[in-house]
């Protein structure tokens, strides 16, 4: 009789045994699967909002300091703008979003204030020598949340308080901190005077409680432009995977330019790496559990079931049926309930995610083809783990002994 046939008699003819074993199977698989997919999408949204702090890694001149950078206190010390080019053609990985700025002193009515110049993701697109390589031929999403549904949303102007990222900003367009807006009494849509030029306001900007309150931001070459400083910046703000940033990112980028200082921004990297650890342990927790408990529950079906047919396995082995053959057919119908399982295990554990994750994690969440794969390996794995004692048992039966037992 042919293996295929035994295995395929054996799972029908116990059906209950079988049942029993594939629903642990299948509930374990579904939970992970379901941990899993909620935990993807809940660290993208967490990614996301830690995103909204700012940038974590500066390229500042050596003789600035953080404390400065945060001051705004930066007159006078510059770097080229060639070193954005230099960080978009690298092959640094890591580097999610560049934000080259050049801040000066302003005064409006009396009251003086920075002008920050920006550039746009426009002017990043519309170079030519650009695309297609460095940073911008690779995919995003360690730092930033990139083309998920429901996650990614269009970039409003008053993003730019933190993330400094904005898709166009005319040459003479200006957004206005709350503070300035205040003081002056100025709002959107109304024309400002800086450093001899009319900008008009398309944006104040809402309140953050840091020295951007205080700043007016512009184009960047506009800026530059106006006060005769030519192609130079005061600092790059980078938004980096903290993954990366963990393996040397920081190091990389300052043999990149010597000449700058590169610092990061320790508050905020701790956060996202503590926030993306916990996400991982918690997922790999569960695992653990599912991973035991569902080992444990197939080698007492295994077990159980070579107890109750010692008699046929010798009867089997009597008849010129090899060990391996007898570990085959056990080994071979663990394999699957482990496909079936993990089948089943992610098409439920999916299910529950996208309808019980918005709710529990208040984040969209759909499905994640690829654990699909990743379900079915980690079911099989379990349930062979879990016969493969058993097995090895039925393999060594001595058939004289077997069939002398009532």
């Amino acid at each position: 009789m042919r293996l295929n046939t035994i295995v395929r008699r054996e799972l029908f003819e116990r059906r209950t045994q079988v049942i029993t074993s594939f629903l642990a199977v299948l509930l374990g698989i579904a939970v992970i699967v379901s941990v899993k997919t909620v935990s993807y999408y809940s660290e993208k949204a967490v990614s996301r909002e830690l995103d909204a702090l700012g940038a974590n890694v500066l390229v500042l001149p050596k003789s600035i300091s953080v404390q400065d950078y945060y001051s705004a206190d930066m007159e006078g010390s510059e770097i080229p703008e060639e070193y954005v080019t230099r960080l978009v053609m690298s092959d640094l990985e890591g580097l999610d979003n560049l934000s080259p700025k050049l801040s000066v002193p302003v005064e409006i009515e009396g009251r003086s204030f920075t002008l920050t110049g920006i550039l746009p993701k426009q002017e990043f697109q519309a170079k030519a020598m650009w695309q297609g390589a460095g940073i911008f031929s690779r995919p995003q999403g360690c730092g930033v949340v990139a083309n998920i549904p429901g996650l990614s949303k269009p970039l409003s102007k008053e993003t730019l308080v933190r993330e400094r990222v904005i898709d166009d900003l005319g040459e003479f367009e200006a957004l206005v901190g709350a503070d300035v807006a205040s003081l002056v009494g100025i709002e959107s849509g109304e024309d400002l005077t800086l450093l001899g030029r009319s900008f008009s306001v398309i944006a104040v900007l809402p309140g953050t409680g840091t020295v951007d309150d205080s700043r007016v931001f512009a184009h960047l070459h506009t800026v530059q432009k106006l006060t005769g400083k030519g192609p130079v910046l005061n600092a790059i703000e980078v938004v980096g995977c903290c993954v990366e940033i963990s393996q040397g990112l920081v190091e990389k980028i300052n043999k990149l330019l010597p000449e700058a200082e590169v610092v990061t921004i320790g508050q905020i990297i701790e956060t996202q790496i503590n926030t993306n650890q916990m996400m991982r342990r918690l997922s790999g927790v569960f695992l653990l559990i599912i991973a035991v408990v569902g080992s444990v529950s197939i080698a007492n079906y295994m077990f159980a079931n070579v107890f109750e047919r010692r008699r046929e396995i010798g009867t089997l082995v009597a008849l010129g049926a090899r060990p391996s053959f007898v570990m085959n057919v056990f080994l071979l119908k663990a394999a699957v309930l482990g496909v079936v399982g993990g089948i089943g295990g992610y098409l439920l554990g999916t299910l529950l995610a996208v309808t019980l994750g918005p709710k529990l994690a208040g984040i969209p969440v759909l499905p994640i083809p690829s654990l699909a794969a990743w379900g079915v390996g980690i079911s099989v794995a379990i349930a062979m783990a879990g016969s493969y004692l058993p097995a090895r048992r039925a393999s060594r039966i001595d058939p004289f002994d077997a069939l002398q037992e009532v």
